[in-house]
């Protein structure tokens, strides 16, 4: 089981190792198998945000989902569990949780960006992605044609938030902190419509009746598991996990337990 450190903890932590790290010193690092070095010693710390349904979300007191079982396949590679710590997604994609020393690695379905990469080290890519907009019951916006003088709803510091500043003119952009929050306001009303990574949207779509995902964008995206800037023997150890799993079926049969279907030939 994985134990969850609330939001709270986490920022904390955070604050405390910021202060830890004056003067340019990085945060002790204990060493595991591969000579990979650990935040705290004999487990992988994760920096996640949940909800983000069916990549990390919580079932009863666990916490689950298509990236918290690849991240599993990286812990067992290094010989340690897996420690999740709840952070929020902006200070995830940003660096300041990995390279604060706040976690060990970061896995969030995030997509790999230029601007991303100035600050974290990725991984091989795992998974593709597109941006995707969604409607609630009874709406009659089938595309971005119609979201002119409408609420759009983004989440803060993703690549879809990103996409509707660039490319949907017209609509009042209103920004959440997670895509639970942003769910919601598509529910009760608060927004016409929301924007965000295809895989979740059409995953809340098919849980429940009537939301429509309308339009989908090929932004051409690839999502990779982030560590501070020069880890490389953790992402040595993650490539070589995520090489293993695509080659002895594991991927595949991960892929399907969440996302109901086998993965796409160029996945």
């Amino acid at each position: 089981m994985l134990r969850r450190i609330p939001a709270t903890l986490a920022v904390t932590a955070l604050a405390a190792s910021l202060a830890g790290c004056g003067g340019g010193e990085e945060p002790a690092a204990p060493a595991a198998a591969g000579g990979v070095e650990l935040i705290q010693s004999g487990q992988l710390t994760t920096c996640t945000q949940v909800p983000y349904e069916p990549f990390q979300f919580r079932e009863g007191d666990r916490i689950v989902g298509f990236d918290v079982e690849i991240v599993d396949l990286v812990a067992t590679r290094i010989g340690v569990p897996q420690q999740i710590v709840e952070t929020p997604f902006d200070n995830i994609q940003s660096g300041l949780a990995l390279n604060s020393g706040l976690c060990d690695l970061g896995a969030a379905a995030m997509t790999i960006t230029e601007e991303r990469d100035q600050n974290l080290d990725f991984s091989d890519p795992y998974f593709d992605a597109t941006q995707a907009l969604l409607v609630p019951p009874g709406s009659d916006i089938a595309g971005v044609e119609q979201l002119t003088g409408r609420r759009l709803g983004v989440q803060s510091g993703t690549t879809g938030q990103d996409y509707a500043t660039d490319n949907i003119a017209g609509a009042e952009q209103v920004v959440f902190e997670d895509i639970g929050l942003l769910l919601t306001a598509v529910q009760t009303g608060t927004v016409d419509a929301a924007i965000n990574d295809n895989a979740p949207l059409l995953d809340y779509a098919n849980k429940n009746p009537g939301f429509t995902v309308t339009e989908e964008f090929d932004t051409g995206e690839e999502y990779g598991l982030a560590v501070r800037t020069g880890n490389t023997a953790l992402i040595e150890q993650i490539n070589g996990a995520l090489a293993d799993a695509r080659a002895d079926g594991t991927y595949d049969a991960l892929f399907e337990k969440w996302f109901g279907t086998t993965p796409p030939a160029d996945n």
